[in-house]
């Protein structure tokens, strides 16, 4: 779980409006960054396959988010996949 600083950061710097809190661009970035600190997590506890089943669920959400916004607005997705360095 993020913290209120770290996700309020995260909001400002993907957000599109002034009062944007949950577009897909802010979904997915929050998602990116609790991806990378639970990858952390299973490296030093590889045995957590409960925190693993949650990783899954959450690549699968940030899969799903990412194919919405390419079809909805293409120059929004390539903007996002350059700013947190995903592969696509």
């Amino acid at each position: 779980m993020l913290g209120k600083i770290k996700k309020k950061k995260i909001v400002e710097e993907h957000k599109i409006h002034d009062t944007d809190t949950g577009s897909a661009d802010v979904q997915i970035g929050i998602l990116t960054e609790e991806i990378a600190k639970l990858a952390e997590h299973l490296k030093k506890h590889p045995k957590d396959n409960h925190s693993r089943r949650g990783l899954l669920g959450m690549v699968s959400k940030r899969k799903k988010l990412l194919e919405w916004l390419s079809a909805d607005n293409e120059s929004r997705y390539k903007k996002v996949i350059k700013a947190l360095g995903l592969k696509k």
